[in-house]
């Protein structure tokens, strides 16, 4: 059996990213695909349910935007040499990153308030599709916090050098990746009411 060496390793890494977010890709595209033949079907019978996003959704964005413009910042530090400094703006975005996990829950719980559930006899369709879609993404939002949480772990250890930040590079992509679907997402289910 053939080991792969460290160099070989760091050549692979990225790669694999790619494809995991190409994979994830695909599961959003079926699920907002799945959003609009529902929408349609139940349009045509005067059926389908309009209704606003939680004002909690909006506030969630703003921490991903936030959290992916510290990640701008974490990398910039280290290209500066300025390696003691990364953990700073890993730590705010791993916050941040909690922050839009806590901001969805509570825009859940508002919809609930508001009648507007998930299952049961006095679902819809359609706030049934707005739980998946947004519970599918926070989920990807969690494995992002495990990945920042290592990155914070790592920048408070030094790891991160001007030569060697493959780990932020790929926690950084991750993240940003991260906030691009959720912007899609966000203005697809604002648009597409």
């Amino acid at each position: 059996m053939e080991v792969l060496t460290k160099q070989e390793k760091r050549k692979v890494r990225k790669p694999l990213l790619w494809i995991a977010l190409a994979s994830i890709v695909m599961i959003f595209a079926g699920l907002t695909s799945g959003y609009m033949v529902s929408r349609s079907a139940l349009q045509a019978e005067n059926r389908w349910l309009e209704f606003s996003l939680p004002m909690q959704f909006y506030w969630a964005t703003g921490a991903m935007l936030l959290a992916s413009l510290c990640m701008v910042w974490a990398k910039q530090l280290v290209k500066q040499n300025k390696v003691d400094q990364v953990k700073i703006p890993v730590g705010i975005a791993l916050l941040l990153a909690i922050l839009f996990a806590v901001a969805q829950y509570m825009g859940w719980q508002d919809l609930i308030n508001r009648g507007l559930y998930f299952t049961g006899s006095d679902s819809h369709t359609a706030t049934s599709w707005v739980y998946v879609i947004t519970f599918v993404h926070w989920l990807h939002v969690l494995s992002g916090i495990i990945v920042l949480l290592v990155t914070f772990i790592n920048a408070a250890k030094k790891s991160y050098t001007q030569e060697e930040h493959l780990g932020l590079d790929l926690s950084a992509i991750y993240w940003h990746f991260l906030d691009v679907l959720w912007i899609y997402l966000f203005c697809f289910l604002v648009f597409i009411r």
